[in-house]
């Protein structure tokens, strides 16, 4: 296992880049806690460009923890239709709910308080640090970690990787350079078609777009997801987003979900759906939690 990174840290001048070339996200101008860690949150399996739409809507449907708190699992949800992986709506609402009990609405600053909320892990614990609070954390995305293991020329385990990106770091610039690197990777230093003629690590970068990709296998980094066309990802999607209209009858789950006929299917992947605390089974056939009722 790698314990020792073999190369030097990550060059402060990449700063210069990011500062010509940094992408104007809304996220970017604010450094509200609760905004942040819905842009995190967001952010963890979905673009930038559809977080970019979504993201002020849903703060001003709850624009703080208590409001998102108070509501109910039924009403984030439906606010959350069509991002896509709706169980992070689930966590969203439970992780408002700690917050309110035991921070006194507050964000929590430290880093093992936040990941001991409801759907948050390390990287988007560091996020909400670096992003939120200006606190010295390095995040390490799939972009980032590609970025590293072409930079030093080696496969990296998680440890090396958030190793070398914790000593690069510069002394009081923890927001702005997160920020560069993750644009970096985003933008130049992509997993398909890397611009290295552009790359502001060209001239000390050990691969430099020759020979087999260290990225490839390394820690972190992303192997590309499964079709989402016929899938039952695409499904329970559909069947959020019909629920957020109102409760579906048992007899119309398979039609909701576009499968028409295919019944065995729909209640299989329904059965999911309760399980991650999405769906309940109520009088008139499923409901989001909370709208059983149908009101």
């Amino acid at each position: 296992m790698d314990t020792t990174i073999g190369q030097q840290t990550l060059p402060a001048e990449l700063l210069h880049w990011g500062r010509r070339n940094r992408r104007d996200l809304p996220w970017r101008n604010t450094r509200d806690p609760w905004a942040v860690l819905v842009a995190e949150v967001m952010l963890q399996q979905t673009r930038a460009d559809r977080v970019t739409e979504r993201w002020p809507r849903f703060l001003a449907r709850f624009p703080d923890v208590a409001s998102c708190a108070s509501a109910s699992p039924a009403e984030v949800i439906a606010e959350w239709s069509g991002l896509g992986y709706n169980r992070r709506a689930v966590h969203l609402h439970r992780a408002a709910g700690v917050v309110m009990a035991l921070h006194s609405g507050r964000i929590p600053t430290e880093r093992t308080d936040l990941e001991a909320l409801p759907g948050i892990g390390p990287y988007t614990a560091r996020a909400i640090r670096a992003f939120a609070h200006e606190a010295e954390a390095a995040v390490v995305d799939t972009n980032v970690a590609r970025i590293l293991a072409r930079w030093t020329g080696r496969c990296l385990t998680a440890r090396a990787a958030q190793d070398l990106a914790d000593q690069s770091v510069p002394a009081g610039q923890v927001w702005s350079w997160n920020q560069t690197l993750l644009d970096l990777g985003a933008l130049t230093c992509t997993a398909r078609i890397p611009d290295c003629e552009h790359c502001p690590l060209a001239d000390r970068c050990v691969w430099r777009g020759e020979g087999s990709d260290p990225a490839r296998g390394s820690a972190g980094v992303s192997g590309g997801q499964t079709p989402f066309e016929g899938s039952d990802r695409q499904g329970r999607g559909r069947l959020v987003a019909s629920l957020g209209v109102g409760p579906v009858a048992d007899g119309r789950l398979a039609e909701a979900m576009g499968w028409p006929g295919d019944t065995r299917r729909a209640r299989r992947v329904v059965e999911t759906l309760m399980a991650d605390g999405l769906v309940v089974s109520c009088a008139s056939g499923y409901a989001l939690p909370g709208w059983e009722s149908g009101t």
